[in-house]
Protein backbone atom coordinates (compact mmCIF):
# COMPACT_ATOMS: atom_id res chain seq x y z
CA UNK A 1 0.00 0.00 0.00
CA UNK A 2 1.51 3.34 -1.08
CA UNK A 3 1.43 6.30 1.25
CA UNK A 4 -0.95 9.07 0.21
CA UNK A 5 0.67 12.31 -0.94
CA UNK A 6 0.55 15.20 1.53
CA UNK A 7 -0.78 18.69 0.78
CA UNK A 8 1.11 21.85 1.85
CA UNK A 9 -1.44 22.10 4.66
CA UNK A 10 -0.11 18.82 6.07
CA UNK A 11 -3.12 16.64 5.25
CA UNK A 12 -3.34 13.61 2.89
CA UNK A 13 -4.38 14.34 -0.68
CA UNK A 14 -7.46 12.78 -2.28
CA UNK A 15 -6.13 11.67 -5.66
CA UNK A 16 -9.41 10.53 -7.21
CA UNK A 17 -13.03 10.66 -6.07
CA UNK A 18 -15.76 8.84 -7.98
CA UNK A 19 -19.53 8.87 -7.61
CA UNK A 20 -21.00 5.96 -9.60
CA UNK A 21 -24.66 5.45 -10.51
CA UNK A 22 -25.98 7.80 -7.80
CA UNK A 23 -29.76 7.70 -7.39
CA UNK A 24 -31.61 9.97 -4.97
CA UNK A 25 -35.40 10.11 -4.68
CA UNK A 26 -37.66 12.44 -2.74
CA UNK A 27 -41.45 12.09 -2.61
CA UNK A 28 -42.61 12.63 -6.19
CA UNK A 29 -39.16 13.67 -7.41
CA UNK A 30 -36.23 11.73 -8.89
CA UNK A 31 -33.50 14.24 -8.02
CA UNK A 32 -30.52 12.18 -9.24
CA UNK A 33 -30.97 9.45 -11.84
CA UNK A 34 -27.89 7.17 -12.02
CA UNK A 35 -25.46 10.08 -12.05
CA UNK A 36 -21.72 9.51 -12.57
CA UNK A 37 -19.21 12.13 -11.48
CA UNK A 38 -15.51 12.21 -10.62
CA UNK A 39 -12.81 14.71 -9.65
CA UNK A 40 -9.02 14.45 -9.27
CA UNK A 41 -6.31 16.24 -7.33
CA UNK A 42 -4.94 19.40 -9.04
CA UNK A 43 -8.30 19.85 -10.82
CA UNK A 44 -11.23 22.25 -10.75
CA UNK A 45 -14.29 20.33 -11.96
CA UNK A 46 -17.45 22.35 -12.60
CA UNK A 47 -20.86 20.86 -11.88
CA UNK A 48 -23.11 22.88 -14.15
CA UNK A 49 -26.88 22.98 -14.47
CA UNK A 50 -29.96 25.06 -13.81
CA UNK A 51 -31.80 25.22 -10.49
CA UNK A 52 -33.51 21.87 -9.93
CA UNK A 53 -31.07 19.95 -12.13
CA UNK A 54 -29.78 17.97 -9.12
CA UNK A 55 -26.37 19.63 -8.54
CA UNK A 56 -26.72 20.50 -4.87
CA UNK A 57 -28.51 17.21 -4.12
CA UNK A 58 -25.57 15.26 -5.58
CA UNK A 59 -23.01 17.21 -3.55
CA UNK A 60 -25.01 16.99 -0.34
CA UNK A 61 -24.73 13.21 -0.66
CA UNK A 62 -20.96 13.53 -0.99
CA UNK A 63 -20.91 15.72 2.14
CA UNK A 64 -23.14 13.37 4.15
CA UNK A 65 -26.21 15.61 4.38
CA UNK A 66 -28.21 13.14 2.24
CA UNK A 67 -27.66 9.44 1.65
CA UNK A 68 -27.84 7.85 -1.83
CA UNK A 69 -30.68 5.41 -2.52
CA UNK A 70 -28.39 3.62 -5.00
CA UNK A 71 -24.81 3.92 -6.18
CA UNK A 72 -21.31 4.14 -4.72
CA UNK A 73 -18.88 6.80 -3.54
CA UNK A 74 -15.26 5.71 -4.08
CA UNK A 75 -12.11 7.38 -2.68
CA UNK A 76 -8.83 6.40 -4.31
CA UNK A 77 -10.29 3.03 -5.32
CA UNK A 78 -12.01 2.29 -1.98
CA UNK A 79 -15.82 2.45 -1.54
CA UNK A 80 -16.89 4.72 1.32
CA UNK A 81 -20.20 5.20 3.14
CA UNK A 82 -20.61 8.79 4.35
CA UNK A 83 -23.18 8.91 7.13
CA UNK A 84 -22.76 12.57 8.13
CA UNK A 85 -20.72 15.74 7.53
CA UNK A 86 -18.46 14.58 10.36
CA UNK A 87 -17.61 11.48 8.28
CA UNK A 88 -17.01 13.68 5.23
CA UNK A 89 -14.67 15.98 7.16
CA UNK A 90 -12.71 12.97 8.46
CA UNK A 91 -12.28 11.83 4.86
CA UNK A 92 -10.94 15.25 3.88
CA UNK A 93 -14.07 16.77 2.29
CA UNK A 94 -15.03 20.37 2.96
CA UNK A 95 -18.06 22.28 1.69
CA UNK A 96 -18.54 26.03 1.30
CA UNK A 97 -22.30 26.56 1.31
CA UNK A 98 -23.99 29.31 -0.66
CA UNK A 99 -25.27 30.70 2.65
CA UNK A 100 -22.34 30.83 5.04
CA UNK A 101 -22.34 28.75 8.24
CA UNK A 102 -20.72 31.32 10.54
CA UNK A 103 -21.73 32.77 13.92
CA UNK A 104 -21.82 36.57 13.60
CA UNK A 105 -21.15 37.27 17.28
CA UNK A 106 -17.92 35.19 17.38
CA UNK A 107 -14.47 36.07 16.05
CA UNK A 108 -12.85 34.42 13.05
CA UNK A 109 -10.67 32.26 15.32
CA UNK A 110 -13.66 31.24 17.46
CA UNK A 111 -15.64 30.25 14.36
CA UNK A 112 -12.74 28.14 13.08
CA UNK A 113 -12.31 26.45 16.48
CA UNK A 114 -16.03 25.87 16.97
CA UNK A 115 -16.85 22.18 17.37
CA UNK A 116 -13.24 21.02 17.38
CA UNK A 117 -11.55 19.25 20.32
CA UNK A 118 -9.11 21.31 22.41
CA UNK A 119 -5.95 20.18 24.14
CA UNK A 120 -7.02 22.41 27.05
CA UNK A 121 -10.25 20.58 27.82
CA UNK A 122 -13.12 23.00 28.27
CA UNK A 123 -10.95 25.95 27.20
CA UNK A 124 -10.24 26.70 23.55
CA UNK A 125 -6.79 26.72 21.96
CA UNK A 126 -7.36 30.14 20.42
CA UNK A 127 -3.65 30.98 20.40
CA UNK A 128 -2.86 27.81 18.42
CA UNK A 129 -5.89 28.32 16.19
CA UNK A 130 -4.83 31.91 15.47
CA UNK A 131 -1.30 30.82 14.55
CA UNK A 132 -2.59 28.16 12.18
CA UNK A 133 -5.09 30.58 10.58
CA UNK A 134 -2.24 33.00 9.86
CA UNK A 135 -0.17 30.18 8.31
CA UNK A 136 -3.02 29.10 6.03
CA UNK A 137 -3.84 32.70 5.11
CA UNK A 138 -0.22 33.28 4.08
CA UNK A 139 0.03 30.07 2.00
CA UNK A 140 -3.21 30.70 0.07
CA UNK A 141 -3.22 34.51 -0.09
CA UNK A 142 -6.26 34.91 2.16
CA UNK A 143 -6.57 38.25 3.94
CA UNK A 144 -8.14 37.14 7.24
CA UNK A 145 -7.90 38.77 10.68
CA UNK A 146 -8.34 36.01 13.31
CA UNK A 147 -9.49 38.52 15.94
CA UNK A 148 -12.18 40.23 13.84
CA UNK A 149 -15.83 39.50 14.56
CA UNK A 150 -17.82 38.00 11.69
CA UNK A 151 -20.36 40.82 11.75
CA UNK A 152 -17.54 43.27 11.02
CA UNK A 153 -16.53 41.50 7.80
CA UNK A 154 -17.70 42.00 4.21
CA UNK A 155 -19.33 39.10 2.40
CA UNK A 156 -16.10 38.39 0.52
CA UNK A 157 -14.11 38.30 3.76
CA UNK A 158 -16.64 35.95 5.33
CA UNK A 159 -16.19 33.60 2.40
CA UNK A 160 -12.44 33.57 3.04
CA UNK A 161 -13.17 32.57 6.63
CA UNK A 162 -15.24 29.63 5.36
CA UNK A 163 -12.31 28.52 3.17
CA UNK A 164 -9.84 28.83 6.06
CA UNK A 165 -12.23 26.88 8.28
CA UNK A 166 -12.40 24.05 5.73
CA UNK A 167 -8.62 24.01 5.24
CA UNK A 168 -8.05 24.04 9.02
CA UNK A 169 -10.19 20.91 9.26
CA UNK A 170 -8.07 19.15 6.63
CA UNK A 171 -10.13 19.56 3.46
CA UNK A 172 -8.29 17.96 0.54
CA UNK A 173 -11.45 18.13 -1.57
CA UNK A 174 -13.51 21.31 -1.45
CA UNK A 175 -17.11 21.63 -2.68
CA UNK A 176 -18.06 25.21 -3.57
CA UNK A 177 -21.82 25.77 -3.94
CA UNK A 178 -22.53 28.85 -6.12
CA UNK A 179 -19.58 30.61 -4.44
CA UNK A 180 -19.62 33.85 -6.47
CA UNK A 181 -23.31 34.70 -6.13
CA UNK A 182 -22.70 37.25 -3.34
CA UNK A 183 -19.36 38.72 -4.47
CA UNK A 184 -18.39 41.87 -6.34
CA UNK A 185 -16.37 41.40 -9.57
CA UNK A 186 -13.14 42.32 -7.76
CA UNK A 187 -13.87 39.81 -5.00
CA UNK A 188 -14.58 37.17 -7.66
CA UNK A 189 -11.13 37.78 -9.21
CA UNK A 190 -9.39 37.43 -5.81
CA UNK A 191 -11.46 34.35 -5.01
CA UNK A 192 -10.47 32.60 -8.24
CA UNK A 193 -6.78 33.35 -7.60
CA UNK A 194 -7.09 31.63 -4.21
CA UNK A 195 -8.80 28.58 -5.67
CA UNK A 196 -6.26 28.29 -8.50
CA UNK A 197 -3.50 28.30 -5.87
CA UNK A 198 -5.31 25.53 -3.98
CA UNK A 199 -5.70 23.42 -7.13
CA UNK A 200 -2.04 23.93 -8.05
CA UNK A 201 -1.08 22.68 -4.57
CA UNK A 202 -3.00 19.43 -5.08
CA UNK A 203 -6.50 20.09 -3.79
CA UNK A 204 -9.47 18.71 -5.72
CA UNK A 205 -12.15 21.38 -6.23
CA UNK A 206 -15.79 20.94 -7.23
CA UNK A 207 -17.33 24.18 -8.45
CA UNK A 208 -21.15 24.25 -8.54
CA UNK A 209 -22.41 27.04 -10.79
CA UNK A 210 -24.79 28.17 -13.50
CA UNK A 211 -22.56 31.05 -14.69
CA UNK A 212 -21.10 29.95 -17.99
CA UNK A 213 -18.38 32.59 -18.27
CA UNK A 214 -16.96 31.64 -14.86
CA UNK A 215 -16.99 27.97 -15.76
CA UNK A 216 -15.13 28.68 -19.01
CA UNK A 217 -12.56 30.95 -17.35
CA UNK A 218 -11.77 28.95 -14.26
CA UNK A 219 -12.33 25.20 -14.58
CA UNK A 220 -10.55 22.19 -16.10
CA UNK A 221 -13.55 19.94 -16.71
CA UNK A 222 -17.32 20.38 -16.77
CA UNK A 223 -20.11 17.93 -16.00
CA UNK A 224 -23.61 19.12 -16.93
CA UNK A 225 -26.74 17.86 -15.17
CA UNK A 226 -30.19 18.24 -16.73
CA UNK A 227 -33.35 17.00 -15.00
CA UNK A 228 -31.29 14.92 -12.58
CA UNK A 229 -29.30 13.09 -15.30
CA UNK A 230 -25.85 13.40 -16.81
CA UNK A 231 -26.18 15.53 -19.94
CA UNK A 232 -22.46 15.38 -20.69
CA UNK A 233 -18.93 15.71 -19.32
CA UNK A 234 -16.19 17.53 -21.26
CA UNK A 235 -12.83 19.21 -20.92
CA UNK A 236 -13.41 22.94 -20.61
CA UNK A 237 -10.81 23.60 -23.31
CA UNK A 238 -12.85 21.46 -25.75
CA UNK A 239 -16.18 23.27 -25.34
CA UNK A 240 -17.82 26.72 -25.46
CA UNK A 241 -20.51 28.66 -23.63
CA UNK A 242 -22.91 27.96 -26.50
CA UNK A 243 -22.37 24.18 -26.36
CA UNK A 244 -22.66 24.10 -22.55
CA UNK A 245 -25.90 26.09 -22.72
CA UNK A 246 -27.30 23.60 -25.23
CA UNK A 247 -26.35 20.71 -22.93
CA UNK A 248 -28.15 22.45 -20.05
CA UNK A 249 -31.45 22.92 -21.87
CA UNK A 250 -31.29 20.29 -24.64
CA UNK A 251 -31.71 22.64 -27.61
CA UNK A 252 -29.82 25.43 -29.44
CA UNK A 253 -29.97 28.85 -27.81
CA UNK A 254 -29.28 32.42 -28.87
CA UNK A 255 -26.83 33.59 -26.21
CA UNK A 256 -26.56 37.20 -27.44
CA UNK A 257 -29.05 39.92 -26.50
CA UNK A 258 -29.76 42.13 -29.52
CA UNK A 259 -30.87 45.70 -28.80
CA UNK A 260 -32.01 48.06 -31.54
CA UNK A 261 -31.48 51.78 -31.13
CA UNK A 262 -34.58 53.29 -29.50
CA UNK A 263 -35.54 56.94 -29.22
CA UNK A 264 -35.60 57.67 -25.49
CA UNK A 265 -38.57 59.73 -24.33
CA UNK A 266 -39.37 61.79 -21.25
CA UNK A 267 -38.99 60.52 -17.65
CA UNK A 268 -41.74 58.05 -16.84
CA UNK A 269 -40.52 56.93 -13.41
CA UNK A 270 -38.96 59.52 -11.12
CA UNK A 271 -37.68 58.67 -7.64
CA UNK A 272 -36.69 61.65 -5.48
CA UNK A 273 -34.80 61.32 -2.18
CA UNK A 274 -36.65 58.17 -1.15
CA UNK A 275 -36.14 56.92 2.39
CA UNK A 276 -37.53 53.66 3.83
CA UNK A 277 -36.97 51.25 6.68
CA UNK A 278 -36.47 47.49 6.60
CA UNK A 279 -38.76 44.90 8.16
CA UNK A 280 -36.58 45.10 11.28
CA UNK A 281 -37.11 48.86 11.55
CA UNK A 282 -33.57 49.76 10.51
CA UNK A 283 -32.79 52.24 7.68
CA UNK A 284 -32.92 50.46 4.31
CA UNK A 285 -32.95 53.37 1.82
CA UNK A 286 -31.32 56.78 2.23
CA UNK A 287 -32.08 59.59 -0.23
CA UNK A 288 -32.37 57.33 -3.29
CA UNK A 289 -32.93 59.34 -6.48
CA UNK A 290 -33.35 57.84 -9.96
CA UNK A 291 -35.01 58.67 -13.28
CA UNK A 292 -36.11 56.06 -15.82
CA UNK A 293 -37.06 57.31 -19.28
CA UNK A 294 -39.56 55.98 -21.78
CA UNK A 295 -37.84 53.40 -23.98
CA UNK A 296 -35.02 52.84 -21.50
CA UNK A 297 -33.82 49.96 -19.34
CA UNK A 298 -32.11 51.28 -16.21
CA UNK A 299 -30.25 48.47 -14.48
CA UNK A 300 -29.83 48.57 -10.71
CA UNK A 301 -26.76 46.56 -9.67
CA UNK A 302 -25.58 45.69 -6.19
CA UNK A 303 -24.62 42.88 -3.88
CA UNK A 304 -27.60 41.19 -2.20
CA UNK A 305 -28.95 42.95 0.89
CA UNK A 306 -28.22 46.56 0.00
CA UNK A 307 -31.81 47.82 -0.22
CA UNK A 308 -32.94 46.42 -3.57
CA UNK A 309 -36.11 44.63 -2.29
CA UNK A 310 -37.17 47.63 -0.23
CA UNK A 311 -36.79 49.98 -3.22
CA UNK A 312 -38.87 47.71 -5.47
CA UNK A 313 -41.56 47.47 -2.78
CA UNK A 314 -41.68 51.26 -2.26
CA UNK A 315 -42.06 51.88 -6.00
CA UNK A 316 -44.80 49.26 -6.36
CA UNK A 317 -46.79 50.41 -3.31
CA UNK A 318 -45.99 47.45 -1.07
CA UNK A 319 -43.82 49.36 1.42
CA UNK A 320 -44.42 52.94 2.66
CA UNK A 321 -41.70 55.48 2.04
CA UNK A 322 -40.64 57.44 5.12
CA UNK A 323 -39.48 60.33 2.96
CA UNK A 324 -39.19 61.45 -0.66
CA UNK A 325 -41.41 61.01 -3.70
CA UNK A 326 -42.25 58.47 -6.42
CA UNK A 327 -43.75 59.90 -9.61
CA UNK A 328 -45.15 58.15 -12.69
CA UNK A 329 -45.48 60.48 -15.70
CA UNK A 330 -45.27 63.39 -13.27
CA UNK A 331 -48.09 62.11 -11.02
CA UNK A 332 -47.14 61.70 -7.35
CA UNK A 333 -47.89 58.08 -6.39
CA UNK A 334 -45.64 57.91 -3.30
CA UNK A 335 -48.13 56.46 -0.84
CA UNK A 336 -50.55 54.88 -3.31
CA UNK A 337 -51.81 51.32 -2.86
CA UNK A 338 -50.67 48.58 -5.26
CA UNK A 339 -54.03 48.82 -7.05
CA UNK A 340 -53.59 52.58 -7.50
CA UNK A 341 -50.10 51.94 -8.85
CA UNK A 342 -51.58 49.58 -11.45
CA UNK A 343 -54.15 52.21 -12.44
CA UNK A 344 -51.29 54.67 -12.94
CA UNK A 345 -49.52 52.30 -15.33
CA UNK A 346 -47.16 50.35 -13.08
CA UNK A 347 -46.22 46.70 -13.68
CA UNK A 348 -44.24 44.74 -11.09
CA UNK A 349 -42.32 41.47 -11.29
CA UNK A 350 -41.56 40.62 -7.64
CA UNK A 351 -38.32 39.05 -6.44
CA UNK A 352 -40.18 36.24 -4.64
CA UNK A 353 -42.60 34.97 -7.26
CA UNK A 354 -44.04 32.11 -5.21
CA UNK A 355 -45.06 34.29 -2.28
CA UNK A 356 -45.52 37.77 -3.77
CA UNK A 357 -46.42 37.08 -7.40
CA UNK A 358 -48.55 33.96 -7.52
CA UNK A 359 -51.11 31.93 -5.58
CA UNK A 360 -49.80 28.41 -6.01
CA UNK A 361 -53.13 26.67 -5.35
CA UNK A 362 -54.88 28.73 -8.05
CA UNK A 363 -54.93 27.74 -11.70
CA UNK A 364 -52.84 29.41 -14.38
CA UNK A 365 -55.92 31.25 -15.67
CA UNK A 366 -56.90 32.43 -12.18
CA UNK A 367 -53.40 33.81 -11.59
CA UNK A 368 -53.68 35.80 -14.81
CA UNK A 369 -56.64 37.81 -13.51
CA UNK A 370 -55.53 38.40 -9.90
CA UNK A 371 -55.29 42.13 -10.59
CA UNK A 372 -58.66 42.22 -12.42
CA UNK A 373 -61.09 40.63 -9.98
CA UNK A 374 -63.30 43.74 -10.02
CA UNK A 375 -63.37 43.88 -13.82
CA UNK A 376 -66.85 43.12 -15.20
CA UNK A 377 -65.23 40.94 -17.88
CA UNK A 378 -64.22 38.42 -15.21
CA UNK A 379 -66.72 38.83 -12.35
CA UNK A 380 -70.26 39.95 -11.72
CA UNK A 381 -72.14 40.35 -8.42
CA UNK A 382 -69.35 38.57 -6.58
CA UNK A 383 -69.27 35.55 -8.93
CA UNK A 384 -66.40 34.73 -11.27
CA UNK A 385 -67.09 34.35 -15.00
CA UNK A 386 -65.31 31.02 -15.45
CA UNK A 387 -65.64 30.97 -19.25
CA UNK A 388 -64.15 34.46 -19.69
CA UNK A 389 -61.31 33.68 -17.30
CA UNK A 390 -60.50 30.44 -19.14
CA UNK A 391 -60.59 32.19 -22.53
CA UNK A 392 -58.22 34.88 -21.28
CA UNK A 393 -55.96 32.15 -19.90
CA UNK A 394 -55.77 30.33 -23.23
CA UNK A 395 -55.01 33.60 -25.03
CA UNK A 396 -52.09 34.54 -22.76
CA UNK A 397 -50.70 30.99 -22.69
CA UNK A 398 -50.45 31.09 -26.47
CA UNK A 399 -49.13 34.67 -26.69
CA UNK A 400 -46.40 34.19 -24.07
CA UNK A 401 -45.46 30.61 -25.02
CA UNK A 402 -46.23 29.14 -21.58
CA UNK A 403 -45.83 25.38 -21.29
CA UNK A 404 -48.75 24.05 -19.28
CA UNK A 405 -51.21 21.16 -19.80
CA UNK A 406 -54.11 23.63 -19.70
CA UNK A 407 -55.28 26.98 -18.37
CA UNK A 408 -56.89 25.09 -15.47
CA UNK A 409 -53.59 23.53 -14.31
CA UNK A 410 -52.55 24.64 -10.78
CA UNK A 411 -49.64 27.07 -10.96
CA UNK A 412 -47.65 24.91 -8.51
CA UNK A 413 -47.36 22.23 -11.21
CA UNK A 414 -45.40 24.51 -13.56
CA UNK A 415 -41.62 24.82 -13.79
CA UNK A 416 -40.00 27.96 -12.38
CA UNK A 417 -39.52 29.41 -15.83
CA UNK A 418 -43.13 28.91 -16.87
CA UNK A 419 -44.44 30.23 -13.54
CA UNK A 420 -42.36 33.36 -14.12
CA UNK A 421 -43.84 33.67 -17.61
CA UNK A 422 -47.31 33.70 -16.04
CA UNK A 423 -46.34 36.77 -13.99
CA UNK A 424 -44.81 38.46 -17.04
CA UNK A 425 -47.91 37.70 -19.14
CA UNK A 426 -50.20 39.17 -16.48
CA UNK A 427 -48.11 42.33 -16.05
CA UNK A 428 -47.04 43.04 -19.62
CA UNK A 429 -50.43 42.36 -21.21
CA UNK A 430 -51.60 45.55 -19.49
CA UNK A 431 -49.26 47.67 -21.69
CA UNK A 432 -47.58 49.34 -18.70
CA UNK A 433 -45.88 52.72 -18.69
CA UNK A 434 -43.38 51.54 -16.07
CA UNK A 435 -42.02 48.05 -15.43
CA UNK A 436 -40.17 47.21 -12.21
CA UNK A 437 -38.49 43.83 -12.75
CA UNK A 438 -36.85 42.48 -9.58
CA UNK A 439 -34.55 39.48 -10.20
CA UNK A 440 -36.71 38.45 -13.22
CA UNK A 441 -34.61 35.41 -14.18
CA UNK A 442 -33.68 34.09 -10.74
CA UNK A 443 -34.24 30.34 -10.53
CA UNK A 444 -35.30 29.86 -14.16
CA UNK A 445 -33.53 27.83 -16.84
CA UNK A 446 -31.45 29.34 -19.63
CA UNK A 447 -34.23 28.85 -22.17
CA UNK A 448 -36.71 30.83 -20.05
CA UNK A 449 -34.03 33.44 -19.33
CA UNK A 450 -33.53 33.94 -23.08
CA UNK A 451 -37.28 34.47 -23.53
CA UNK A 452 -37.64 36.81 -20.53
CA UNK A 453 -34.77 38.94 -21.82
CA UNK A 454 -36.50 39.19 -25.19
CA UNK A 455 -39.69 40.41 -23.49
CA UNK A 456 -37.80 43.12 -21.59
CA UNK A 457 -36.18 44.29 -24.83
CA UNK A 458 -39.60 44.28 -26.53
CA UNK A 459 -41.01 46.50 -23.77
CA UNK A 460 -38.11 48.88 -24.36
CA UNK A 461 -39.12 49.11 -28.05
CA UNK A 462 -42.70 49.87 -27.03
CA UNK A 463 -41.64 52.83 -24.87
CA UNK A 464 -41.91 51.26 -21.42
CA UNK A 465 -39.58 52.65 -18.75
CA UNK A 466 -37.99 49.56 -17.16
CA UNK A 467 -36.15 49.44 -13.85
CA UNK A 468 -34.23 46.15 -13.92
CA UNK A 469 -33.08 45.10 -10.45
CA UNK A 470 -30.65 42.19 -10.63
CA UNK A 471 -27.71 40.72 -8.73
CA UNK A 472 -26.51 39.10 -11.97
CA UNK A 473 -24.03 41.60 -13.40
CA UNK A 474 -23.98 39.85 -16.78
CA UNK A 475 -27.74 40.37 -17.05
CA UNK A 476 -27.42 44.03 -16.08
CA UNK A 477 -24.68 44.61 -18.65
CA UNK A 478 -26.58 42.78 -21.41
CA UNK A 479 -29.94 44.53 -21.03
CA UNK A 480 -29.32 48.00 -19.61
CA UNK A 481 -28.98 51.37 -21.33
CA UNK A 482 -27.74 52.95 -18.09
CA UNK A 483 -26.60 51.29 -14.86
CA UNK A 484 -27.08 52.54 -11.30
CA UNK A 485 -25.36 50.89 -8.34
CA UNK A 486 -26.80 50.68 -4.84
CA UNK A 487 -24.74 50.14 -1.68
CA UNK A 488 -26.13 50.23 1.88
CA UNK A 489 -29.31 51.87 0.62
CA UNK A 490 -27.57 54.68 -1.27
CA UNK A 491 -26.91 55.20 -4.98
CA UNK A 492 -23.15 55.16 -5.56
CA UNK A 493 -23.41 56.36 -9.14
CA UNK A 494 -25.05 56.01 -12.54
CA UNK A 495 -23.12 55.28 -15.74
CA UNK A 496 -24.06 54.84 -19.38
CA UNK A 497 -23.78 51.24 -20.57
CA UNK A 498 -20.92 52.02 -22.96
CA UNK A 499 -18.90 53.42 -20.04
CA UNK A 500 -19.66 50.52 -17.68
CA UNK A 501 -17.12 47.80 -16.95
CA UNK A 502 -17.13 45.01 -14.35
CA UNK A 503 -14.30 46.92 -12.69
CA UNK A 504 -15.99 50.31 -12.22
CA UNK A 505 -19.34 48.71 -11.41
CA UNK A 506 -17.58 46.44 -8.91
CA UNK A 507 -15.95 49.40 -7.14
CA UNK A 508 -19.35 51.02 -6.68
CA UNK A 509 -20.83 47.72 -5.49
CA UNK A 510 -18.12 47.75 -2.80
CA UNK A 511 -19.06 51.28 -1.69
CA UNK A 512 -16.87 53.61 -3.76
CA UNK A 513 -18.89 56.57 -4.99
CA UNK A 514 -18.73 57.38 -8.72
CA UNK A 515 -18.06 61.09 -9.23
CA UNK A 516 -19.39 61.15 -12.80
CA UNK A 517 -22.97 60.24 -11.82
CA UNK A 518 -25.49 61.31 -14.45
CA UNK A 519 -28.36 62.21 -12.11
Amino acid sequence: MTERAILPSGHPRINHLEMRGIVKRFPGVLANDHVNFDVRAFEVHALLGENGAGKSTLMKQLYGLYHPDQGQIIFDGKPQVIHSPADAIRLGIGMIHQHFMLVDSLTVAENVALGLPSSRGMLTDLDKVTTRICELAKVYGLDVDPDAYIWQLSVGQQQRVEIVKALYRGAALLILDEPTAVLTPQEVDDFFKTLKKMANDGHALIFISHKLHEVMAFTDRVTVLRDGCNAGSVKTSDTSKQLLAELMVGRPLNMNVSKDKVEVGSPRLTIKNIKATSDRGTPALSDVSLEVFAGEVLGLAGVSGNGQPELAQVISGLRPATGGQVLVDGVDVTLCSPQQMITNGMAYIPEKRNTDGLIKEFSVAENFILRDLDDEKYSQNGFLKIGSIAARGRELIKTFNIKTPSAETPIKSLSGGNAQKVILARELSRNPKVLVAAQPTRGVDIGATEYIHSLIIQQRKEGTATLLISEDLDEILALSDRIAVIFHGEIMGIVDRQDATPQNIGLMMAGERHTGSSF
